[in-house]
């Protein structure tokens, strides 16, 4: 038996409904994040991963700030490359992070009966 089947061996006592309403709170979490934009696309997602029934909070590798801020900077010129049309927003970064924090509390999967 491979790893992710061990992971994944409660799907199998799960009734139909229950897995329904998995799939229903993985895939409004997966929206919430496929959904973000501006500041939000940069901020470590433990609530995402919350959403897998095993608990383990991976505190991610972060290089020195000369290399966390070329990677950031690569990862935007990706998005100008894929996007060349897209329009930017013009905007505070401080008022970005405030609503950013009210959307997190209002999120998707909490309300499908998630409470992480």
């Amino acid at each position: 038996m491979g790893s992710a089947a061990k992971l994944d061996g409660d799907l199998e006592a799960m009734s139909r409904r229950d897995l329904i309403g998995e799939v229903t709170r993985l895939r409004a979490g997966i929206r919430e994040h496929r959904d973000s934009s501006g500041h939000d696309l940069c901020w470590h997602h433990p609530r995402l991963w919350g959403l897998l029934p095993e608990k383990t909070d991976p505190l991610p590798a972060v290089p020195p700030w000369p290399e966390f801020l070329a990677g950031c900077l690569r990862y935007r010129r990706s998005l100008d490359a894929a996007l060349p049309g897209r329009v930017r927003p013009v905007g505070d970064y401080q008022g970005e992070v405030a609503q950013a924090a009210s959307r997190r509390k209002k999120s998707h999967y909490q309300r499908v009966g998630k409470t992480t």
